[in-house]
């Protein structure tokens, strides 16, 4: 057998997420279908290393696969693109050692959000910008970022209903930019829970509008329950950047 990786961008508005799901086409369904034809008629399983949400994107998705196929990668490459979805596109294809997979091997992954000011927002912007026009205090919202980084118990910034263990995690870096109208939160980490990145944007926003001090953060990190952490900003918003290996 032959391990590959695919780094994959995608934009996720009309997808239930990146994992198959019976309520609709997830991006992991779209690639495993245009995989079917190289691989003797067989759909194989293709592991992503994020589950991204329903309505979330990508640009530096990666995903493995493993097939018996003797085609180069360049071949693979171009068979893929051209049946894909023009929304879907496979930016790179690699051999790769027996064994690897995207998921389980990644190191860390940074996300972007982005959220706009403006008081109306641009057709262009409506599938990948939060729309939260009220005015936000950039140094409010920086202050509180830092009290989260580094090595936590994220559990208050989980989605209810989440079966995860261990909650620790490692954010190295979580940056609050502006550019224009638009306030823009870099996030990097060794991993995330469900719908972390949305509810720390979420939370970080309210921040910003005054709803919560920016001295609170340890205090929401302390209380280990996700009703202390703020709302979850939308999902349309939120773009994984790239995976670390």
């Amino acid at each position: 057998m032959r391990a590959l990786k695919l780094t994959v961008a995608y934009d996720g508005t009309n997808y239930v997420g990146w994992q198959r799901q019976l309520n609709g086409v997830s991006v992991q369904q779209a690639l495993e279908e245009a995989f079917a034809p190289l691989n003797h008629g067989v759909a194989p399983t293709i592991a992503g290393a994020s589950r991204t949400d329903a309505g979330a994107h990508a640009l530096g998705q990666v995903a493995s696969v493993n097939t018996d196929i003797d085609i180069p990668v360049t071949a693979v490459w171009r068979a893929l693109n051209v049946r894909l979805p023009v929304d879907i596109r496979v930016l790179a294809v690699e051999d790769v050692r027996p064994g690897f997979h995207a998921r389980f091997d990644a190191k860390g992954k940074s996300y972007r959000y982005r959220m706009s000011m403006a008081p109306i927002l641009s057709p262009f912007d409506r599938c990948y910008v939060w729309h939260a026009p009220e005015p936000k205090r950039l140094d409010w919202m920086q202050e509180a970022a830092t009290a989260l980084v580094g090595r936590h118990d994220f559990v208050s910034f989980q989605a209810r209903g989440a079966f995860v263990r261990e909650t620790v995690r490692t954010l190295d870096r979580l940056d609050v930019t502006r550019d224009g109208d638009e306030v823009i939160i870099d996030c990097a980490g060794d991993g995330f829970l469900r719908h972390m990145v949305r509810i720390v944007a979420g939370t970080l926003a309210e921040v910003g509008t005054g709803l919560r001090p920016p001295t609170s953060m340890p205090d929401v990190l302390e209380a280990r329950d996700r009703r202390v952490a703020g709302a979850t900003a939308p999902a349309l918003g939120l773009t994984l950047m790239s995976v670390r290996y």
